[in-house]
C-alpha cells in the first residue's frame, strides 16, 4: 500500500463508523490544506467486522461536512497486511490498543507503529469516546479532539 518514500497512517476505532472515519478526513484534509498530501497513504479501519462496506454514521458525516470536510470512506477491517503496510496505525482507546497489539504479535516482521492517537493530543486527553450511543454534541467532541491529534501528528511527521 504505502510507496516506497511515502509516509503512511491507518486510523482504527471499533466500527470504522465513527472517530476512525472521522480522523482520516481531518487529516486528509490537513495534509492536502499543508500540501503534503501526496506524501502520504491515509486510510482506517475497523478492529471489528460489523460493519465493512458502509459509510460513516450520517452524524459524523453531519460534523464532517459542518466543518467543510468530505469523505467516501466504507467501513473495513483491518487486516495483517496493514501491519506491514503502515508505518503508523492510531487508534481511538485502550480497548483498540489492545486489539491491535495483539493482532500485530501475529504479523512477523510487522512494521507498524501502534498507538493512541490521543498520545498526540496537547490538552492529553488520551483517549478518544466512542460517540455512537452519544449525541451530535458527542460526534462534536470527537471531531475537535481529532483535529487537535492531527495536527500535532502531522507537525512530529513533517
Amino acid at each position: 500500500m504505502a510507496g516506497s518514500g511515502s509516509k503512511s497512517v491507518l486510523f482504527v476505532c471499533l466500527g470504522n463508523i465513527c472517530r476512525s472515519p472521522i480522523a482520516e478526513a481531518v487529516f486528509r484534509k490537513m495534509a492536502t490544506d499543508a500540501g503534503v498530501v501526496d506524501q502520504w497513504v491515509i486510510d482506517s479501519g475497523a478492529t471489528s467486522d460489523w460493519n465493512i462496506g458502509s459509510s460513516p454514521d450520517d452524524r459524523g458525516l453531519a460534523c464532517l461536512t459542518k466543518h467543510g470536510i468530505e469523505t467516501s470512506h466504507r467501513a473495513r477491517q483491518v487486516t495483517k497486511d496493514d501491519f506491514l503496510s503502515f508505518a503508523y496505525i492510531l487508534c481511538m482507546d485502550e480497548s483498540n490498543l489492545s486489539e491491535l497489539e495483539r493482532r500485530a504479535k501475529q504479523v512477523k516482521n510487522h512494521q507498524a507503529k501502534v498507538e493512541l492517537l490521543g498520545s498526540y493530543d496537547p490538552q492529553k486527553q488520551r483517549i478518544i469516546k466512542d460517540p455512537y450511543y452519544g449525541s451530535a454534541e458527542d460526534f462534536e467532541k470527537v471531531y475537535e479532539q481529532c483535529v487537535r491529534c492531527c495536527k500535532a501528528f502531522l507537525e512530529n511527521n513533517s
